[in-house]
């Protein structure tokens, strides 16, 4: 059973920082990618921010140079830090785990998505 599990959301003011953690837990092989996602009230859920596990990055346009994300790989963790939030930063932050392997096997192969953390921005 593999669980990804988010900590680090809550309120924060304009221009101020928060630090986002998720941690992968199971029988984990290896992991793929890691990343971030986020989904505003009415709103699609759009790619923030991934990670390799040779890490090699890859912001959304609207977080890049305020955001970074980095990954443990050792401790199937990954981070996202976010500076300078703005009120449009607001909504529920997803942390994926994407080609996770539980096993050598190539197609015991999935992607995993944790329950959601929620981030609120106030102006």
């Amino acid at each position: 059973q593999v669980q990804l599990v988010e900590s680090g959301g809550g309120l924060v003011q304009y221009g101020g920082s928060l630090r986002l953690s998720c941690a992968a837990s199971g029988s984990i092989f290896s992991i793929n990618a890691m990343g971030w996602y986020r989904q505003a009230p009415g709103k699609e859920r759009e790619m923030v921010a991934t990670t390799t596990r040779g890490r090699v990055t890859n912001y959304a346009d609207s977080v890049k140079g305020r955001f970074t994300i980095s990954r443990d790989n050792a401790k199937n963790t990954v981070y996202l830090q976010m500076n300078s939030l703005k009120p449009e930063d607001t909504a529920v932050y997803y942390c994926n785990a994407a080609g996770l392997r539980l096993s050598s096997n190539w197609n015991d192969m999935r992607d995993y998505w944790g329950q959601g953390t929620q981030v609120t921005v106030s102006s």
